[in-house]
């Protein structure tokens, strides 16, 4: 069989930025098993398949190369910038069918470079708190580093939210994954049904950013993330529910440390006590276009 695919540079509007993303058109009859390989294959942290839904305009699943999971922020961006580039979503909006519920979309085509493309995060669910020196020996860090009190939280995915002191502290963290499987089954958690911590920082690398984060990860997946969307929407819910930001609405970045530099522009929707979803936005660069064969 032959499917066409996008591979798509997702919260960034120029090549070589952001985070990567294999957007499998028609891939309703792709196996699991079939997805995680391509994945594999790939070498990028995820892919998505397109397949019609009953519920929504499209139905999309997400995959890491170890396993399926119900949301993901930067393959939504890139599915969304494959199908505009298709001409596929011709209007202003669309909607996705996710496992993680059906996720709205807006487009916006009237700025510079790429179409500029907002998905509204559903209402962020907060779980348990984690003690500091569990998470902060996930990476590698002291409990001091840390200067709010980790909680996990999803925005159709856990992560644990964890606030490092500064930039300095962020550069050291090193993903420990003895010490996120023990802090995993400490939370109730089997290691597969949560992400790891997301660590972040107040303050951008450029001046345009308000918050700075990154996402280190266990093999079969590449070791760090370069821009987490997902991950972004839940620490945004984090940070406005704490207190830590003063304004709902902020440039969240990523990626910088990598050599691939990513940007999204976040509003919490709601007040701190009663959010009701999270609105990240960005673009999307198409860079190749191609099939494969399975």
């Amino acid at each position: 069989m032959k499917y066409t695919f996008d591979w798509v540079d997702a919260f960034t509007d120029r090549p070589f930025g952001g985070n990567g993303c294999a957007v499998v058109h028609d891939a309703g009859s792709l196996s699991a098993e079939n997805c995680c390989r391509f994945v594999q294959e790939t070498s990028l942290v995820e892919c998505t398949f397109l397949e019609p839904s009953e519920v929504a305009d499209i139905k999309v699943r997400y995959f890491l190369a170890s396993r399926e999971i119900p949301f993901a922020g930067h393959p939504t961006i890139a599915t969304v910038a494959s199908l505009v580039d298709r001409g596929l979503a011709r209007g202003d909006s669309l909607t996705l069918e996710t496992l993680a519920g059906v996720v709205s979309i807006e487009i916006d085509r009237g700025g510079a470079g790429p179409a500029r493309i907002t998905m509204t995060q559903v209402a962020p669910e907060f779980g348990p708190e984690v003690r500091a020196e569990l998470v902060a020996a996930v990476g590698g860090l002291a409990p001091d580093d840390i200067i709010a009190q980790p909680q996990v939280v999803s925005t159709g995915l856990p992560f644990c939210i964890t606030v490092l002191r500064d930039k300095d502290t962020l550069r050291r963290a090193r993903l420990n994954v003895d010490a996120f499987t023990r802090m995993a089954a400490h939370l109730g958690y089997d290691g597969t049904d949560m992400m790891e911590p997301y660590w972040i920082t107040l303050g951008g690398v450029s001046e345009a950013g308000d918050t700075f984060g990154r996402l280190l990860m266990a093999p079969p997946s590449p070791a760090e993330d370069p821009f987490t969307g997902s991950a972004t929407g839940a620490a945004a819910a984090f940070l406005w529910a704490n207190g830590l930001i003063a304004n709902p609405s902020y440039v969240a970045e990523q990626g910088h440390w990598l050599g691939r530099p990513g940007e999204a522009s976040v509003t919490v929707l709601g007040t701190p006590d009663a959010i009701t979803g999270v609105k990240v936005a960005g673009q999307g660069w198409v860079l190749m276009s191609g099939e494969v064969r399975l």
